[in-house]
């Protein structure tokens, strides 16, 4: 569905590009969360939000959605490993929240294409 198109290639891209982001030390954002778990929360109040507005979704659709969220969670976790159990600063809460939004907008763009 997204994970073997060119615009998830790009948003791997993207976080590699801005890794160094997490290596830098700061304040810890408010919520004081690790990277990890903002991670997870992000990603699933995105697909939450996507599932919620997608009503004419069946439910193999959204079993595919949720295989292809694990596939890209394992990607992100990979790349992320060595910071994933740190707090998150602020710059990199900010980050994951523009990743969390730009992955549901690769699946809001495959599910129009299903259903075109």
């Amino acid at each position: 569905m997204v994970i073997d198109k060119p615009g998830y290639e790009h948003l791997i891209q993207f976080l590699t590009e801005h890794l160094s982001l997490f290596t830098a030390t700061g304040p810890t954002a408010p919520a004081n969360k690790t990277i990890g778990v903002l991670l997870e929360e992000k990603i699933a109040e995105q697909i939450i939000t996507l599932c919620t507005q997608h009503t004419e979704l069946e439910t193999n659709h959204r079993s595919l959605i949720i295989r292809e969220v694990d596939g890209i969670m394992y990607d992100f976790q990979e790349i992320l490993s060595s910071v994933l159990d740190k707090p998150a600063t602020q710059d990199q809460q900010d980050l994951i929240n523009e990743i969390a939004l730009l992955i549901k907008n690769l699946f809001d763009n495959a599910i129009a294409a299903l259903f075109d």
